[in-house]
Formats: C-alpha cells, structure tokens, sequence
C-alpha cells in the first residue's frame, strides 16, 4: 500500500465531525446523566431531546469512528512529521486511546442506557475522563506543532491531498 501525503476529504470531514460530535457530547451530557440518575433510583423518565441527542451522537461516534478505521486501512494515513522517537511514541498510543475511546465508550453507554448493566455505566464515567485527557492532549499537541515546531501537520487535517 502507498503511503499518502495527506488525508483524503472524507478522512478530514469525518475527523471533524466526529470532534465536534465529542464536544456535544461533553457539554449536552447533563441531561443523560440526571435521565440515568432517575432511572437507577426506579423513577420513570419522560421523553428528552437531549438524552435522545446523547446517544444518537454516541452511535455517530462509533459509526464515523469505524469508517475512519475502515479508511486508513484501505487508503492509508500520511508519515508522521519528524520528531523524537518519545513524540512519536506519544502520538501513536494518544491516537490509539483515541480510537479505542471511540468505540468502547459508545458500546458501554449503550450496555448501560440500554440493558441496566451499573457496571458499564462506570465504565463509561472513567473512560470520559480519560477521553478529555486524550482530546486535551491532542489539541495542545496540535497547537505546539502550529506554532512552537510551525510544520505541516495541522494542514494536513485542513486541506485534502490534492
């Protein structure tokens, strides 16, 4: 397989889709999270937008997640910028976490709200803490590319290898 220069167009348009559906997540998560409280404590919750907002966002998550696994493995992903062998130690398990985040997080959301498992929904609680540690990471790596090391790797998830 060809290494590629840069991304595809769908390889950007789903990696910001799917950013700013994990910022709606974060900041739309109070409703699910009063919803569950209801429901472990047996009380009968009524129909909420923005509960139903959470997990269809969830599901696009690990939906969009998956095509952009699916993606890399048919078409690839460009090198990675230089740098030391720890930054890219640090890029590949921030990815790694990122994508593994990405699927498990909908699939234990989906065990709890869906089956009642107390377990998954613990589960869930964690890995959101560790998804915005990731997230954080990612972007103040971003940023330190763009303007301390001023190389190309913010580009790349701006303009689609011609």
């Amino acid at each position: 397989m060809r290494t590629p220069s840069g991304y595809s167009r769908a390889q950007i348009a789903l990696h910001w889709i799917v950013f700013a559906l994990i910022v709606q997540q974060y900041l739309f998560k109070d409703s699910i999270s009063a919803a569950w409280d209801r429901v472990t404590e047996g009380v009968e919750t009524g129909f909420d937008p923005l509960v139903l907002l959470h997990i269809v966002g969830g599901a696009l998550v690990l939906l969009f997640a998956l095509w952009r696994l699916a993606l890399r493995v048919r078409r690839g992903a460009p090198v990675p910028v230089e740098g030391s062998a720890v930054q890219k130690m640090a890029s590949k398990l921030t990815h790694l976490g990122l994508y593994a985040l990405m699927i498990l997080m909908p699939v234990s959301g989906s065990l709890a709200w869906f089956g009642g498992v107390e377990a998954a929904a613990q589960s869930h609680n964690a890995m959101k803490l560790i998804l915005l540690a990731l997230v954080t990471l990612h972007v103040a790596a971003t940023l330190w590319h763009q303007f301390v090391r001023r190389d190309s790797t913010l580009a790349r998830m701006r303009r689609a290898e011609g």
